[in-house]
């Protein structure tokens, strides 16, 4: 999808993301997560940071049901500078090949910490949009 250019710069100067999917419950999941943004699409990897378990949830969410949302929100105290974008879309797990190389590459050139990772054989989220709204600073740039 391509974004307008005010989308997409607020977009990559955000820093972290929140992530919601929702499980096979029905329940909603909510977390913060680091992205590159890459022709339009969103990735974000499975890095060596501790987790409580192997497969993440958000993981299996998006295996279970692809429907993610994406939310970059930037606040100020002053209230004219507040400013969000909601992507909604598609999620997919990618464990290798040339998206899943690509996508890493763009990770560790947007956070050094990326650098001393082995994350090669781990699991990329792509989210691609299918929606986009955006409100305040976010469509004014």
């Amino acid at each position: 999808m391509d974004l307008e250019p005010a989308v997409r710069a607020f977009i990559e100067r955000q820093r972290v993301a929140r992530l919601a999917t929702v499980d096979p419950a029905g329940q909603p999941h909510l977390v913060p997560l680091v992205f590159a943004l890459v022709d339009g699409r969103v990735y974000s990897a499975v890095d060596e940071k501790p987790k409580r378990r192997a497969r993440l949830q958000r993981v299996q969410n998006v295996e279970a049901n692809p429907r993610a949302t994406l939310l970059f929100d930037e606040y100020d105290e002053d209230w004219s500078r507040l400013g969000w974008v909601m992507l909604r879309g598609h999620g997919a797990v990618l464990r290798a090949g040339a998206e899943h190389t690509r996508a890493l590459a763009a990770l560790r050139a947007r956070y050094p910490q990326y650098a001393a990772m082995a994350l090669e054989g781990r699991d990329v989220l792509r989210i691609e949009p299918r929606r986009v709204a955006a409100w305040g600073t976010a469509r004014t740039g």
